[in-house]
């Protein structure tokens, strides 16, 4: 079996995690999957999660209490393959930077209401 034939049987395997009750516990490792981001796309929104809590915490220390621009900056940055609001549910779930995640998602039900 040729190249071709592996590749096939990893999508197949690969499948068939993706159905697993285990994925429910990892919602954002299940959208970078099921959307093909890259490494490299996988670590920008890393990265843009380190640096927009960097500036949450940082903005909270000098007693800022509007935070809206932040999730602009998070929706404006965000790998288009990825939606913002399922995106900010799945990182939360999964524990990425809960205080931020928490914040993201009140003040975008805040507005979205």
């Amino acid at each position: 079996m040729g190249s071709s034939g592996n590749n096939k049987n990893l999508l197949f395997y690969l499948d068939l995690l993706m159905e697993m009750k285990v994925m429910e516990d990892y919602p954002f490792t299940k959208l970078v999957i099921e959307n093909q981001l890259t490494k490299q796309e996988y670590n920008e929104v890393l990265q843009l999660l380190e640096q927009l809590d960097h500036m949450y915490r940082q903005q909270a220390e000098e007693g800022l209490l509007d935070f809206q621009s932040l999730l602009i900056h998070f929706v404006g940055m965000l790998n288009e393959k990825l939606h913002p609001l399922e995106t900010m549910r799945a990182l939360k779930k999964e524990g990425y930077y809960p205080s931020l995640l928490k914040k993201l998602v009140s003040i975008h039900n805040k507005y979205s209401t």
